[in-house]
């Protein structure tokens, strides 16, 4: 699969709540991301015992460990490319200061993902 966006993917995030809109109402904007969260957490229980039935052993895991982090590692450089934007343009620098720390933590779990990955085979061998 590339790291491009399917259509019906960039589809749905250009129709999901948030995506489309530039919100200056503060409460307005909380209530986008609180929705996020709520979604994600709805979702959370299928993925939950979906893993449960399918990851039993470490070999299991590993597919959606490299899915999750080809996923991230589109998201970083999305954020890089946010934060070169926001340097160019001069914005504010606690914007600026928040885009850095997400793209470092952003490169942090890509490495602790890949790390986790790699440990599916080392923990494979020795079972």
């Amino acid at each position: 699969m590339s790291v491009r966006r399917t259509l019906k993917q960039a589809l749905a995030a250009l129709t999901s709540p948030g995506w489309s809109h530039v919100h200056t109402d503060p409460e307005q904007l909380h209530r986008v991301l609180a929705e996020q969260t709520t979604a994600a957490n709805r979702a959370a229980a299928d993925h939950a015992t979906g893993a449960a039935q399918l990851n039993v052993d470490e070999l299991h895991v590993q597919p959606g460990l490299l899915e999750v982090r080809r996923s991230v590692l589109a998201d970083v450089h999305y954020l890089e490319g946010l934060l070169i934007g926001a340097r160019h343009r001069g914005l504010d620098a606690g914007l600026i200061e928040r885009l850095t720390a997400a793209v470092d933590t952003g490169h942090e779990l890509t490495v602790l993902l890949a790390d986790a990955a790699r440990t599916t085979i080392t923990a494979q061998g020795t079972s």
